[in-house]
């Protein structure tokens, strides 16, 4: 019995670990630009990408087109996608002219509800969640593929989207 303790131990951590990956981020809820509610706790069930940008950061308008290429190719195996404006006070107006050739939902930071040490500290941020909710990439962690590309999706976010 006394062995079975450590097992039990690192079991009980290695179930608990990715709840605790999720906690960050589980309230997040964004009014899109559509007037739709996006939830990721409603989105159970989906993969789901959370991306953060704003109109002045070069290298989130060089992922966006990656982004909504892999989103169309997608989003009818399971994919859910949401991108959040981190300009503060965006024009509504100025945000629909900059997104309306993509197909994923937009909302602005404005419209958006997450906890504080869920919001990103540099850009563009990316956060990919498997369809338990469980958070499994994070570019702020990835010190090795500064942006998210065609080629970075495929590796995460397509063996996600493969039937379970």
């Amino acid at each position: 019995m006394i062995r079975l303790l450590p097992k039990i131990a690192t079991l009980v951590l290695l179930v608990a670990w990715p709840t605790a990956s999720l906690a960050r981020d589980a309230t997040l809820t964004a009014r899109t630009l559509d007037g739709a509610t996006f939830s990721l706790a409603d989105q159970r069930g989906h993969v789901v990408i959370v991306n953060f940008w704003a109109t002045w950061c070069a290298p989130c308008r060089q992922e966006m087109p990656a982004l909504d290429a892999y989103y169309r190719g997608h989003r009818g195996n399971g994919l859910a996608m949401v991108a959040i404006r981190m300009d503060a006070g965006a024009s509504i107006k100025k945000l629909r002219e900059a997104t309306a050739a993509y197909a994923f939902p937009v909302a602005r930071l404005d419209d958006a509800r997450l906890p504080r040490p869920a919001i990103p500290t540099a850009l563009p941020e990316t956060r990919i969640y498997d369809r338990q909710g469980v958070l499994r990439y994070d570019s702020a962690a990835d010190k090795t593929h500064p942006l998210v590309d065609a080629a970075l999706l495929d590796r995460v976010v397509t063996p996600l989207l493969a039937p379970g």
